[in-house]
């Protein structure tokens, strides 16, 4: 059950997650650092759990690999968004 009021971390991931768009992508370091604390990307799966409602399915690991509980629901929702994801990885863009 989420906290009525999120602690500074959580809210600055909050904030990141917020400025995503449909087809992006980042990694839990990402967000992390975008977030302003380096080092906490196992942080940040702890808040996607905590917090419903966030875009949790454009987070993958830095190889770009699927790691939630739900895979399929995972790479349903980035295909959903024109994201190409094989055998559990995210796919780089071709520019």
């Amino acid at each position: 059950m989420p906290r009525a009021d999120p602690t500074p971390f959580e809210a600055a991931v909050i904030a990141v997650l917020a400025t995503t768009e449909p087809g992006d992508v980042m990694s839990y370091g990402d967000v992390a650092a975008e977030a302003g604390f380096p080092g906490a990307a196992r942080a940040v799966g702890g808040v996607l759990r905590r917090h419903e409602g966030l875009p949790w399915w454009r987070v993958v690991a830095t190889n770009g690999r699927l790691i939630p509980h739900d895979p399929d629901e995972h790479a349903r929702r980035l295909a959903a968004e024109g994201v190409v994801v094989v055998d559990g990885r995210v796919q780089p863009r071709s520019e």
